[in-house]
């Protein structure tokens, strides 16, 4: 097994500019490695430190929402929990049995939820370690990310390249998306009223409350990765893979694309929004 570490330092796939404080970017799967960094500008990004501890690639990392610990989700099949100002190691969540690829805090910080090759979703409680429920038995494994609502009530996963929702008190199964064919992301709308899917070259607005269709846009040249909503819920930005890997930008009300933003050299990996959604910043991997 190779050493893997969580690095605070400048290896990122993206910097929110002009965000001050901790920012955090997805692990690099070459190195092992993933990067938290300190950023007042764009200019201003310095490496804080490393965190060690896994065994293999780390493959996904998360701030909790009060941006005092880590998570961070291997290869090695183990969640480690961090404290953000120390470095220091706090527990370590066992339980799955393959590869980990997605973690995600829950909006109040006291779960996690994550997902993996082991063909299951499992949901921990952060304060203890303890796993409080696990769901398993679909066809392949956890295509992508894992996450939760905006209310915290409902989590959501790639799954056999479908949406699938859960209760997160109960882990009950709910019904998804009336009519989907395939999804490769998704991002919920500030207020959790809709959720955005990409089915690889066009994406879909859906109602959350009655899961049904709103909104079809179509036109894309190349396969959409990554999906996020402007912080007023306005805008949705979208990462490309192929072509001149471009950014687009799409209007929520009218479906109309806005903008397209290039200079990528590589499949756009990853999307944000500033939280006052006066920047976009999006990260590839090479």
């Amino acid at each position: 097994m190779r050493n893997a570490t969580v690095r605070l330092a400048t290896g990122a796939l993206f910097i929110l500019a002009g965000l001050a404080g901790l920012s955090i970017t997805q692990a690099n799967a070459r190195s092992g490695s993933s990067a938290i960094v300190s950023a007042t500008s764009a200019n201003d990004v310095r490496e804080l430190r490393t965190l060690q501890g896994h065994t293999d690639i780390v493959s996904a990392v998360a701030f909790s929402p009060d941006g005092r610990t880590i998570a961070s989700g291997s290869w090695d099949k183990t969640i480690k929990l961090w404290d953000a100002a120390s470095g220091r190691e706090l527990r370590t969540l066992e339980g799955h049995t393959d590869k980990i690829y997605s973690v995600a805090f829950s909006p109040d910080g006291r779960t996690i939820v994550s997902g993996g090759d082991d063909v299951t979703i499992k949901l921990w409680d952060v304060a203890s370690g303890r796993m409080l429920w696990t769901q398993q038995g679909h066809a392949s494994r956890v295509d992508g990310r894992v996450g939760f609502s905006p209310d915290g009530r409902m989590i959501v996963a790639l799954w056999d390249v479908k949406i699938k929702l859960w209760d997160a008190a109960s882990g009950r199964q709910l019904p998804t998306f009336r009519g989907q064919k395939e999804a490769y992301a998704f991002a919920f709308s500030p207020d959790g009223r809709m959720l955005a899917s990409t089915d690889a070259m066009n994406f879909q607005l859906w109602d959350v409350a009655n899961r049904r269709e709103l909104r079809k846009i179509e036109g894309s040249e190349n396969r959409i990765i990554n999906l996020v909503f402007s912080p007023d819920g306005q805008t949705i930005g979208a990462g490309y893979w192929g072509g001149d890997y471009p950014v687009k930008l799409w209007d929520v009300a009218s479906g109309h694309e806005l903008r397209t933003l290039r200079g990528h050299l590589e499949n756009v990996e990853s999307v944000a929004f500033s939280p006052d959604g006066r920047t976009l910043a999006s990260g590839e991997r090479r």
